[in-house]
């Protein structure tokens, strides 16, 4: 565990970031000209909590020794750029995600899709409509929901996963499993990308599984399992102790194609999921994609009480845009189309 934590803030954007890098005064997050900060949070973990401390870049020389190293090294991992290792995507643009649920009883869109020509049909709309990555799963992992047998899984999947790089050569596939059996079979079926929601403690053999696959991961935090995480979720700090499990995750899996998703709602009371999301630019220093996924969850309904809707499609467009002013790459979604117009409309409006 780190003492000293390192965020990203005060971010410009468009053609005043573009300025401001040039001139010095602002350095480029994740290689990017038109996003750019001048300010850093810098978090401390002390005996009565933890300590933070904003400055400008200007002054991380003044800091003591120890804690300008951490700095420093923090700093070329933000400002670097990431490496586009998933297939016909670009980590300097937004990436959306479409979701496609083949299950009964996930919590927004359970049975809409488990028909073969349903599901097809769903996911050409979700590649018309701007999604670049389709994540297909046959589990809910929605609170409350129950472990179901590999069989059951992989027969709700394996018509869509085998036949899918038939259709959509270029589309990047991802499965969402936490099951080492399922990922084997998905990534000979041509998957792009592994999503476990567990971030690879489910199943134990998962890792050392994939270890002779090159295969692309999602390491995703979740609290306990889909069946407990949402049974009073403690932490010491949210954020920092989310920090430490990639941390630690990182450095167990085999190749460096990883992308970090905090797990908005999975084992979070509405404080964490905020705190995650407004702080989210903290997860940059690790040096990975970041990928959020807050489409219909529940703490929009927190928020908005009598004001809630069905789809919550405005919640779930102001939670990406805002997590797109902070530099997250990849947004996992139901209403795809909805939000591809919302992210256009945002980047004109930030070209200046």
């Amino acid at each position: 565990m780190r003492k000293y934590y390192t965020r990203a803030c005060n971010f410009y954007h468009g053609s005043d970031a573009t300025k401001l890098i040039k001139l010095n005064k602002a350095l480029p997050l994740n290689g990017k000209k038109d996003i750019a900060f001048d300010n850093i949070e810098i978090f401390s973990r002390e005996k009565k909590g933890v300590k933070v401390n904003l400055i400008h870049l200007k002054k991380i020389n003044k800091l003591s020794k120890n804690i300008r190293k951490v700095i420093k090294k923090d700093l070329k991992n933000i400002t670097s750029k990431r490496k586009n290792f998933l297939k016909n995507i670009n980590f300097r643009n937004p990436t959306i995600m479409g979701i496609l649920n083949l299950t009964p009883d996930s919590f927004s869109d359970g049975g809409k899709f488990n028909s073969n020509s349903k599901a097809f049909k769903h996911i050409s709309q979700m590649i018309n409509a701007g999604a670049k990555i389709v994540d297909v799963g046959g589990e809910s992992t929605r609170p409350g929901s129950k472990t179901i047998d590999p069989k059951m899984e992989w027969k709700r999947v394996e018509y869509v996963i085998s036949k899918f790089k038939k259709k959509y050569k270029k589309t990047c596939l991802s499965i969402d499993t936490r099951k080492s059996d399922l990922m084997i079979k998905s990534v000979r079926c041509g998957v792009d990308l592994i999503n476990d929601v567990s971030g690879f403690n489910y199943d134990s053999n998962a890792l050392f599984k994939l270890r002779n696959y090159n295969i692309s991961k999602v390491l995703h935090h979740m609290q306990g399992t889909p069946n407990t995480m949402q049974k009073k979720p403690k932490y010491k700090n949210v954020l920092l102790d989310i920090y430490d499990f990639f941390e630690r995750g990182i450095s167990n899996i085999s190749n460096d194609k990883i992308i970090l998703d905090p797990g908005i709602g999975f084992g979070k009371t509405l404080k964490h999921n905020l705190t995650l999301i407004s702080k989210i630019s903290l997860f940059h220093s690790l040096g990975f994609p970041i990928l959020v996924g807050t489409s219909r969850k529940r703490f929009i309904n927190q928020i908005s009480g009598e004001y809630d809707s069905k789809d919550r499609t405005g919640g779930t467009l102001a939670s990406v845009l805002y997590l797109l002013s902070q530099g997250v790459q990849i947004f996992r979604v139901h209403n795809v189309r909805e939000v591809k117009q919302g992210i256009m409309v945002y980047e004109k409006i930030n070209e200046k």
